[in-house]
């Protein structure tokens, strides 16, 4: 077995092991908030529209459906259910005989069913086919590279899950939270990349530098543009959920670098990698020739880096973008609201990270391959 082999199956069988690991950790948050009530999967048989008020592309009312439960403990049991209508497009659904949806059954003292409300569309399913056939996708064209990115985004998934969201929710500074979830992840997914060695060290110091100094800047620039975190989605929720002492303009100013924490890993690794190449295949080069090649690395990356940070936040905002230039908002206006400022925030933030990670891998790296050592 050759040493790639070996470091393959190794990542592997760690990220296996940490992620079986972090399912299993409970957050704290499993409670039941309906004592009388289940979900289930179930099949609607019919419908009846008749109560359903239609105003312009708005509804309101209620539509009756008769179904059968598909699953739990009434698995075939049929009864009617209520979908209620609150005229949003967002959240509104009507059913049609035949769709598979999931529902809340309501138990009597005696556990009968004798409610039931329609929550939404089943999408389970579907969502799990997607997946399979993404994985299936993956690593037919990466091989184990392929398998390892996985459970790498696996890993990153359940560490927001199990760690970062609980540790906020309980009332722990949001933004160390995020960058101490940060770091976690360029400790733990760069050195099984790249592997133990003066490379991997590089990549190491020049993602934790970047992502200091991008703390310091986003928390400078929430301050300096006067941003309150509450224009994170759903997040005032949060506080009429009980959690009225958490401080989320700390928690944005943690998004903000926690989104960018993957690209900045990414060209560090990338820099320190070809200055490693250089020093291998010119064992002659000077600390100058070394630091000048991962410049050129880095500027090369930076460009669509930060294009592609745009465009992922552009994304997210495009609708809010369409709806002032159908309204002819004058510009003033647009960069002056503040969903809009904060975009510019967050992209800022992470574009200053992506910017510096590459001299201070650059300069990380043009002393670590420098020394004999």
């Amino acid at each position: 077995m050759n040493l790639q082999l070996r470091k393959n199956i190794a990542y592997i069988a760690f990220f296996i092991i940490a992620s079986v690991i972090l399912v299993v950790i409970p957050t704290g948050f499993e409670r039941a908030i309906y004592f009388n009530a289940s979900g289930a999967k179930a099949l609607v048989l019919s419908t009846d529209d008749s109560t359903i008020i239609q105003t312009g592309l708005f509804r309101t009312g209620d539509q009756k459906c008769h179904i059968r439960i598909l699953s739990g403990e009434h698995k075939g049991h049929e009864m009617d259910a209520v979908n209620l209508l609150a005229g949003s497009l967002k959240d509104d659904k009507v059913f049609q005989e035949g769709d598979i949806a999931w529902v809340l059954v309501e138990r009597d003292a005696e556990d009968n069913p004798i409610f039931a409300n329609m929550i939404d569309y089943y999408r389970l399913g579907k969502e799990v086919i997607l997946v399979l056939v993404f994985v299936v996708t993956l690593v037919a064209f990466s091989g184990l590279r392929g398998l390892r990115m996985l459970l790498s985004f696996v890993f990153a998934f359940l560490l927001i899950w199990k760690f970062l969201i609980p540790s906020v929710l309980r009332g722990y500074y949001p933004l160390l939270v995020c960058v101490g979830t940060l770091f976690i992840l360029v400790f733990v997914t760069i050195p099984l990349v790249s592997g133990l060695n003066k490379r991997t060290l590089a990549a190491i110091s020049g993602s934790l530098a970047a992502v200091a100094l991008s703390v310091l800047i986003s928390l400078f620039m929430t301050w300096y543009l006067k941003i309150h975190g509450s224009v994170l989605e759903m997040s005032e929720s949060l506080l009429y959920s009980g959690f009225m002492d958490l401080d989320l303009t700390s928690l944005f100013s943690g998004v903000a670098v926690l989104s960018a924490g993957g690209a900045i890993m990414d060209l560090s690794v990338d820099v320190s990698a070809a200055m490693w190449e250089v020093r291998e295949h010119a064992p002659d080069a000077d600390s100058r020739s070394l630091f000048k090649s991962g410049m050129e690395v880095g500027k090369a990356g930076v460009g669509t880096q930060i294009t592609t940070l745009l465009l992922a936040y552009m994304g997210s905002y495009l609708t809010l973008m369409m709806v002032y230039m159908a309204q002819a908002t004058p510009i003033a206006n647009i960069f002056t609201s503040k969903a809009i400022a904060a975009e510019i925030l967050q992209t800022l933030a992470g574009a200053f990270g992506i910017i510096l990670v590459t001299p201070l891998t650059a300069l990380s790296g043009m002393f670590l391959f420098s020394s004999k050592k």
